[in-house]
């Protein structure tokens, strides 16, 4: 596949710039406080400048539910197992979350306790613990999110776990037919503005063709992951490739598939596989921090908190993600159309 130098150095440029950080910025965390108490919600204001450095430590994402001052002063102050309630460690949108099915779990700071989709499917009022979201996110910088919600989570709530059903990804192929114009302008826009730029830009440079693909389901590394791989031109098309499936599949779909599932990506030879414990999700050992940050007809978008790493040989130790390492006999090809234009 050839691709322009200009294209190139457009996206090792993006690379090159982004400062690496492990945490929610305090800044952030401020505008956050800040706009929870422009907007009436001044006791979560408060709670959040409170709690921060306890829950939200070495967090690079999260979604905040909180009440309103009127339930904290009917509830009195409360402890710090019901705050870590009302924190996840992912960022949902309303979209994700109204996608979800009766029944589904969203982990909580509290690695034992979860809140539970009990939105009905005859309603559109969203709601998690029978608990109902009110409106649009009052915050939302694209790595913290934050809804109102009508009272506090009842951590003892309960409901009968909904029978399990398995999705099936056999149809999660690729297949290089004629052309099709396939456009991810909408997507990389979205990306962009909540801080995964360098794989928006990959995506405008429509590095992979994709040749009579109808669908597809990125895992998008977050911008201060990617500041290891800048000046490695070579590798930018694997990079990229290995971070990308031949099929769309929502978050709907991952939390109910088989956990261990592996399914192929387009850089040949290099498969991903999901792990699921709990309400936590990974592919490979990258955890997924933004479910359906972006869903259209054509791709669906996952924020991830890692970079999807190539395999290091058995005998080598230390740290590093193999990146230029890849054991004997190992065949790690970008199975792209070759394209003139590109």
């Amino acid at each position: 596949m050839a691709v322009k130098q200009p294209a190139i150095l457009a996206a090792a440029s993006l690379l090159i710039i982004f400062r690496l950080t492990s945490a929610l910025p305090t800044e952030t965390i401020t505008n956050a406080a800040d706009t929870l108490s422009n907007s009436g919600y001044v006791a979560m204001s408060l709670t959040l400048n409170l709690v921060s450095d306890v829950l939200l430590s070495y967090r690079n994402s999260a979604t905040i539910f909180t009440p309103p001052d009127s339930a904290f002063a009917d509830y009195g102050q409360p402890s710090l197992a019901t705050l870590q309630l009302h924190f996840s460690p992912l960022a949902f949108s309303l979209s994700s979350i109204r996608s979800l099915p009766y029944g589904t779990k969203i982990p909580t700071m509290s690695s034992a306790t979860f809140l539970t989709v009990t939105t009905s499917q005859s309603s559109d009022q969203v709601s998690l613990n029978n608990v109902k979201i009110v409106g649009s996110p009052i915050f939302d910088d694209g790595s913290l999110i934050v809804f109102a919600i009508d009272n506090f989570f009842d951590p003892n709530f309960t409901i009968p776990d909904p029978p399990v059903q398995s999705v099936r990804l056999d149809h999660c192929t690729a297949s290089f037919g004629g052309y099709s114009n396939f456009s991810f302008h909408d997507g990389a826009n979205l990306l962009i503005s909540r801080g995964y730029s360098v794989m928006a830009s990959f995506l405008n440079l429509q590095l992979l063709g994709f040749l009579g693909q109808a669908t597809l389901t990125i895992f998008a590394p977050i911008d201060e992951v990617m500041v290891d791989y800048s000046g490695r031109f070579p590798d930018y098309p694997s990079l990229f490739l290995r971070h990308v499936l031949p099929c769309k599949i929502s978050w709907r779909d991952l939390i109910s598939v088989d956990d261990g599932t592996s399914l192929d990506t387009y850089l040949d030879g290099f498969k991903i596989t999901i792990h699921r414990s709990g309400g936590t999700f990974k592919v490979n050992e990258a955890s997924i921090t933004f479910p359906d940050m972006y869903y259209g007809d054509s791709f669906v978008v996952h924020g991830i908190r890692e970079v999807l790493a190539l395999p290091k040989p058995a005998e080598e130790s230390g740290d590093g993600d193999g990146f230029d390492d890849i054991p004997v006999g190992t065949v790690l090809v970008a199975t792209v159309p070759d394209r003139s234009e590109f």
